[in-house]
């Protein structure tokens, strides 16, 4: 079958353009959430911690999402970042007039985020995502609802650590909403009913997913820049920052693997990955291709691959193989044995990346708060698992994953230097 063109992401689509709520600052002294009585008529005041493309994005979908929800902070490490990104939203005449943020609500640098928190009612994170696991536990201990990108950490510690705040945050009726966005999609949630419920193929035995596309930005470099400052305008090359290709990337594709194999995590995975385009120092320490074969305990497989390099054919999508058939996710296509069409999708297609922040807001408002917690977490392991195995060149078991020690990147935050980076070698980094 032919390749499927994914939906555009936001980097694309800019530069073209649970239970009760009970976050602390709806609820003041009271027991349920303020906007329950307002009928869903009170302002909700969102704020966004990280002003990239990404976070930029989030926030035009969330004003977009609801009327009455306005952007009142934002905060970046870095200044100029914020301000083109409340330059590019105030530039959306759809939302302009409900970007509030004045000079006083721009926050900068490592602490920045948490004068964002303690001003807003929804909380958007979206930095690179080695901070999300600091960032969301003060989020939670605030009691403020939240949108989450993907992926969670970079580590095993990071994954407990959110781990332990989504429970904290079923625990106070606080929504969580994942940026792993194919489960918000129409077609792709229609297609896994029709395998999961409709059984159309009939016992799922083997899944072939792809994230192979080119090379993505790179912002250069500049002499006034400390080590650190580079790296993090530069996240994506430094595993501390990103978690690499397959976590920052390629995790959607792992999570729709996941989804089709009930959430449940394998056994183990082995895989051969390694670098060969990013061989200067300017892509940091990344890999540009995995190719992971992850084993369940019910003997079903996910073979997977993930590649950043150009000048190489592009295919993003999940080959679903049944007993009674076949499917292709993105397409939303489903065939017979004998490659027959059976079933395709035709509704209607909205953004997922709209149909997130709708459905985040709209179980706010409801008082059955989302919370997207076990998922996102075990998705993130799954992506960390492959990264393991492919950076050490052992077959690595779920047990291994979850007791790992390895933390990455610096405990202190400042400009300068940062710890030396060590692209991994197979058959010789160590497992930790």
């Amino acid at each position: 079958m032919a390749d499927v063109t994914p939906q555009p992401t936001r980097r694309s689509f800019l530069g073209n353009t649970a239970q009760l709520g009970a976050g602390a600052a709806l609820l003041g002294a009271m027991a349920v959430p303020r906007s329950v009585h307002a009928a869903g008529t009170e302002t909700l005041k969102v704020g966004l911690v990280g002003c990239g493309g990404r976070g930029t994005g989030a926030a035009l979908d969330a004003l977009s999402a609801d009327g009455q929800a306005v952007l009142v902070a934002v905060a970046d490490t870095f200044p100029d970042r914020a301000e083109e990104a409340l330059s590019q939203l105030r530039g959306e005449k759809s939302v302009a007039d409900r970007v509030q943020v004045t000079p006083e609500t721009i926050f900068t640098g490592f602490d920045g985020y948490k004068n964002v928190v303690d001003s807003c009612d929804v909380v958007l994170l979206a930095t690179p995502p080695h901070f999300r696991p600091e960032h969301f536990a003060y989020v939670v201990d605030q009691g403020k609802h939240c949108f989450i990108e993907k992926p969670i950490a970079v580590d095993a510690p990071g994954i407990k650590s959110v781990m332990e705040s989504s429970r904290k945050a079923k625990e106070k009726n606080i929504a969580v909403v994942s940026g792993l966005c194919w489960r918000y999609d129409h077609k792709v949630r229609e297609v896994m009913r029709q395998l999961l419920e409709e059984k159309q193929i009939g016992d799922i035995i083997a899944i072939e997913s792809s994230y192979n596309t080119s090379n993505l930005w790179h912002r250069g470099n500049n002499p006034k820049w400390s080590q650190m400052e580079y790296q993090i305008r530069n996240w994506l090359y430094h595993t501390w920052l990103s978690g690499d290709h397959i976590m920052e990337q390629a995790i959607h594709s792992l999570d729709k693997t996941a989804w089709l194999l009930g959430d449940a995590s394998p056994v183990k995975a082995t895989s051969l990955a390694g670098r060969q385009q990013r061989v200067d120092p300017m892509y940091g320490n990344v890999f540009d291709h995995f190719a992971v074969f992850y084993e369940y305990p019910t003997g079903q497989r996910v073979y997977f691959t993930c590649r950043q390099q150009d000048g190489c054919s592009a295919r993003v999508d999940e080959t679903v193989l049944g007993s009674n058939g076949q499917a292709e996710i993105l397409r939303g296509e489903i065939v017979d044995r004998d490659g027959k069409r059976k079933w395709r999708f035709k509704g209607e297609q909205p953004s997922m990346y709209r149909v997130e922040h709708e459905e985040l807001f709209a179980s706010i408002r409801n008082g059955k708060p989302i919370n997207n917690g076990e998922y996102m977490c075990n998705s993130t392991a799954i992506a960390l698992m492959g990264r393991m195995a492919g950076y050490t060149g052992q077959t690595v078991t779920w047990d291994q994953v979850m007791n790992s020690t390895e933390r990455l990147g610096p405990t202190d935050y400042a400009w300068g230097d940062v710890p030396a980076e060590v692209v991994a070698i197979p058959g010789k980094t160590a497992l930790v």
